[in-house]
């Protein structure tokens, strides 16, 4: 496809940060949503998940008596504990490798072909970039991929060019998109990672920065080399430790810094992780400005789609800003969010940031401000020295624009949010009702009102026979009837489940 083609109509644009979840079948129906694997498919998924270093439980091989009953029942039960850790594991479950396995429908493409061909057409245009190599999975992303270039007549300088498709929050027309994707290289700011070149079609967008071998914050807290695959960098880091106190105080500053100057601008960002931050020195220097343009999700949005009060870009930055935080104090990720407890940190001035932003009380509350995080004690004391100014001029009309497509981002996450709290009332609804306390409760109700409809039934039959007795002894005239049967005890509604 060249270069500048415009995307194919009816084009699907999937929310690849969407958890999947698999359960094992014994039927093999081949309905939409049913897909057949055999152990060989499970065991050629784990060998390729190998390089994430982690141990997973895939059940052995066994190649006399699994025809059994018991085998195979047990084998159904230790693949399904397979997919569980698979999927519940935030890095693994948005790897290419996972998706392709649970969703071969919608991730069938080849993405490093489809990159390939978009750069390729672009270097016609541009004769005097060359490729190097391609980066091969050096990001999470399915649809972004990276490769190391140089310019010709500087063949020692190295960069890194970035191709990705559109994501499905994506609300910018063509024209302001790739207006703004042009824009990006004058943007200049002491704690924003500069891009060297930009453009864009209707379909994807390509940026050039310079490369940096000392790589990113999380390559420097996790003691990765930049180029290695992201599975092999982060999944499972060899020695677990945070970073020293005025490193997180000044690396927390700064980013928290420029994270003001892009609201203050007006330009969403909502992709912050310690993979987008880039180590300059001692400075931090914020990367991927196109991620929102491109109409992508957040590496956390599965995190913050739980919580209602988190529905703004702001509010997002800030949350996955404790992330980082977390990361940047621990040297790890947290386990799950929201956090109960905070293990000691090298100061309470830490855990107070930490608290206000992935306590349980912060996510169902809503987070504070950037402004008001540069204010709290970690913070405040820190002095930046840099003579750089900040320079982003942005057009009215492309603010209103930009303004238009935040507020179209902030309504896809509330409705998501909103179906996932249904969801999750629904769930508990069931739960409780099929709960064999509750089935004892509805057995004892139903056995209640059968016994009273039956008193009830028996008492109005004992008037009714009464007062025909009295009629009869007072002589007042009356129709001739038979003597009424007794009525049945009425049927309660509602069953107790056997």
């Amino acid at each position: 496809m060249a270069f500048m083609e415009k995307p194919p109509a009816g084009k699907v644009l999937l929310d690849d940060t969407v958890p999947l979840t698999a359960a094992i079948e014994a039927s093999q129906s081949l309905q939409s949503h049913t897909i057949v694997r055999r152990y060989s498919d499970f065991d050629l998924l784990n060998n390729s998940l190998q390089i994430a270093g982690l141990s997973l439980p895939l059940p052995p091989k066994k190649l006399i008596g699994n025809m059994d009953r018991e085998f195979i029942a047990e084998r159904q039960k230790g693949l399904q504990n397979y997919l569980n850790v698979i999927t519940t594991n935030h890095i693994l479950s948005n790897c290419e490798l996972v998706k392709k396995f649970l969703d071969p429908n919608n991730y069938s493409a080849n993405y490093t072909e489809i990159a390939l061909q978009q750069v390729s057409m672009f270097f016609r245009s541009e004769p005097k970039w060359e490729v190097v190599e391609p980066l091969k999975d050096i990001g999470w992303r399915i649809r972004k991929k990276y490769f190391l270039m140089k310019i010709k007549n500087q063949p020692k300088e190295r960069l890194v060019l970035s191709w990705a498709d559109l994501g499905p929050d994506k609300y910018l027309s063509d024209k302001d998109f790739q207006c703004l994707i042009k824009l990006l290289p004058s943007c200049l700011h002491p704690y924003i990672y500069r891009v060297t070149f930009a453009t864009a079609n209707e379909s994807s967008a390509l940026l050039i920065r310079m490369f940096n071998d000392k790589g990113t914050l999380k390559d420097l807290i996790y003691k990765a080399k930049p180029k290695d695959p992201f599975l092999k960098k982060y999944c499972n880091p060899k020695k677990i430790q945070g970073l020293e106190l005025q490193q997180i105080k000044t690396y927390g500053r700064q980013i928290l810094e420029v994270l003001k100057f892009l609201h203050d601008k007006g330009f969403p960002y909502g992709h912050l992780h310690a993979s987008n931050v880039m180590l300059d020195g001692d400075t931090c220097r914020l990367l991927d400005l196109e991620n929102s343009l491109l109409g992508l999700p957040s590496f956390y949005r599965s995190y913050f789609s739980q919580f209602r009060k988190i529905n703004t870009l702001e509010s997002m930055d800030v949350h996955c800003f404790g992330h980082l935080l977390y990361e940047m104090t621990y040297g790890r990720p947290p386990d799950s969010v929201p956090v109960d407890s905070f293990p000691p940190a090298p100061s309470m001035a830490v855990v107070a940031v930490l608290e206000s932003t992935l306590s349980c009380e912060a996510c169902k509350n809503g987070m504070p401000t950037v402004s008001r995080l540069l204010q709290m004690p970690l913070f405040s004391d820190v002095l930046l020295t840099t003579s750089e100014k900040p320079q982003f001029k942005i057009p009215t009309k492309l603010k209103e624009a930009l303004r238009i497509a935040k507020e179209c981002i902030e309504k896809r996450l509330i409705e998501e949010q909103k179906q996932i709290h249904q969801h999750r009332r629904l769930t508990r609804a069931q739960s409780h009702h099929g709960s064999e306390e509750e089935r004892k409760k509805r057995k004892i109700l139903a056995r209640k009102k059968s016994k009273r409809s039956a008193v009830e039934n028996n008492e109005e039959h004992s008037a009714k026979y009464s007062n025909s007795n009295n009629s009869a002894g007072s002589g007042a005239s009356s129709p001739l009837t038979s003597p009424s049967s007794p009525t049945p005890p009425s049927t309660a509604v509602e069953h107790a489940p056997f």
